[in-house]
């Protein structure tokens, strides 16, 4: 099934999405190589494909997962939660109609 997986930044995460960057990709990217991946990326603190200095405010993962339960620990390990980029992340499960 899939889960949507959005995660809100805490203030000023800029610096701290730059050094976890790289372990976050390549989470992502085995998630895509096992064609598991819907859609994922940053959510722009403006109104910009590059928000700049202005950072992100989040992220969202669209993903299949076995369970809730895996999605979870999924997201749970993710690099940016053990950088502190992350103040929260929920996790629900997605029914995807379009396209």
């Amino acid at each position: 099934m899939l889960y949507a997986i959005v995660a809100t930044d805490v203030a000023n995460s800029l610096e701290k999405r730059i050094e976890a960057r790289p372990a976050h990709l390549e989470r992502l990217t085995a998630l895509k190589n096992e064609g598991r991946i819907v859609l994922a990326g940053p959510l722009p603190a403006v109104d910009s494909n590059d928000p700049g200095a202005a950072g992100f405010t989040g992220s969202l993962i669209v993903a299949e997962f076995a369970s809730l339960s895996a999605a979870q620990a999924w997201a749970d390990a993710d690099p940016y939660i053990a950088a502190g980029v992350y103040d929260h992340v929920v996790v629900k499960p997605f029914k995807q109609v379009l396209p």
